[in-house]
């Protein structure tokens, strides 16, 4: 069995069509981001409950222009994205913060896989405002940052992968009904499990153009990802076992985190990415969330430093502060610099094999550690990588490359108790895909 020595740090690479993913990063354009950030603040208010019927005011008029800008790049490459929507009707409730019927509407482009075409991996924003009353869908919401700044990025997102193909899957999504109760995410996970999707991971997008905090800090670098520890889906017995064998921070949305975070900081150093061990901010949630209930890979990419004053609030001016969501706050060049994270996450992953299935570990009280994968069926594979880490680490600091024959490899002189470990599997072109923490003990 071929193998390597470790090294210390993560060496990530990845190719598209033999191009470099400095070419993606180059694509993208903070201009285009700012007009159509423009766009959606000229809609006057997105609110879920909001005009549906104008062409010019209202969520209607919003998601409307959201997928002809879709269809517009679909033509551009020709014909390349799969452009639809989801619709499904919410009955009005006055327990709800959806107080009549009303339809929620997803808008959805696809880059359809060439290898793998029912293998997902997703970005989305949020199509939908709100000001200080969630309730209220007729006043001004202009959602500049929230979220027009995220559903921008998706569109550019789609602009720039739209010039390649990609092994498996990406789909760029606006997602509604966000602030009324995360109906948009619900219903999309609904129907990836209905439809038998097999989703990588989603990289939802919130609030990804502010860049002074209400904390007065200035910082166009920084950003956040957060991530769920383990899997909400695991059973009372998977729990059980993590006291005995660790897990607890290595559930699927803390790989994704971690994939992320490596990509950003190999292609894009000036960066600083924020692994947020939480689901969210502090009592709070994104729309990652309906799909970390389902159990797929979900991670929330945003600011560092929020200012509160310019969130769900009414347009108006107090004590010489002003508040409200508007266009003025947004910094364009840094809401670029989230996108291109956005952009190169997601070729990496749908340009990478399988990821391992049925990975075990065996080693207790012995002076090596065994890891135990299936064989990935795959002309393209190159070969493993057998991670492990300092049990107090973030990242995954030290890896051994194994040959593509392989369905085990034994760290020698490792001992089981003191990292925790993975494997990842790695194609020709140099993609990799996510770590997969060991699910089975063997004895």
């Amino acid at each position: 069995m071929k193998k390597t020595l470790c090294y210390f740090t993560i060496l990530a690479a990845f190719a598209v069509n033999a191009q470099s993913p400095y070419e993606i990063i180059d694509s993208v354009s903070s201009e285009r981001i700012k007009q159509d950030i423009q766009k959606l603040v000229s809609f006057g208010t997105r609110h879920t409950m909001s005009d549906t019927e104008s062409e010019t005011r209202g969520i209607g008029a919003a998601r409307r222009w959201i997928q002809s800008e879709f269809e517009k790049i679909s033509k551009d490459c020709g014909g390349c994205l799969e452009v639809s929507t989801q619709r499904t009707l919410e009955k009005g409730s006055e327990k709800t913060r959806i107080t009549k019927d009303t339809e929620i509407v997803n808008v959805i482009a696809v880059i359809r896989g060439t290898k793998y075409p029912n293998r997902y991996v997703i970005m989305s924003g949020d199509i939908d405002s709100r000001v200080s009353d969630p309730l209220n869908y007729t006043d001004d919401s202009p959602g500049a940052n929230d979220n027009a700044s995220g559903m921008a990025g998706v569109i550019e997102a789609a602009r720039v992968l739209s010039k390649y193909e990609f092994e498996s899957s990406i789909m760029l999504v606006g997602l509604s009904g966000e602030e009324q109760g995360l109906y948009g995410g619900k219903h999309l996970a609904a129907k990836a499990i209905e439809e038998e999707w097999e989703i990588v991971g989603i990289l939802n997008n919130d609030m990804i153009g502010n860049i002074q905090g209400v904390d007065g800090v200035i910082d166009n670098r920084t950003f956040r990802i957060f991530s769920e520890p383990t899997n909400p889906k695991d059973s009372d017995f998977q729990k059980r076992m993590m006291r005995y064998y660790g897990g607890e921070v290595d559930g699927v949305s803390r790989q994704l985190a971690r994939y992320v975070y490596q990509i950003t900081k190999t292609y894009m150093p000036e960066m600083n990415p924020m692994m947020i061990y939480r689901l969210d901010r502090f009592g709070r949630g994104g729309h990652h969330r309906p799909f970390n209930d389902a159990g797929f890979a979900g991670v929330r990419i945003m600011e560092a430093h929020e200012n509160y004053t310019q969130q769900h609030q009414d347009i108006r001016e107090e004590d010489g502060i002003k508040y409200g969501d508007v266009i003025e706050a947004v910094n364009f060049e840094y809401a670029k610099k989230l996108t291109t994270v956005n952009a190169i996450s997601l070729a990496a992953l749908a340009s990478a094999p399988s990821q391992p299935q049925n990975v075990a570990i065996s080693g207790a009280v012995q002076p090596s550690t065994t890891l135990y994968w299936d064989k990935i069926a795959d002309p393209n594979l190159a070969g493993y990588k057998v991670y492990f880490r300092d049990t107090t680490s973030p990242t995954w600091d030290k890896f051994y490359h194994v040959d593509k024959e392989a369905n085990e490899f034994t760290l020698k002189g490792i001992v089981i108790d003191n990292y925790f470990f993975g494997v990842s599997a790695v194609g020709k072109n140099g993609n990799e895909s996510l770590v997969v923490f060991p699910s089975e003990v063997r004895r």
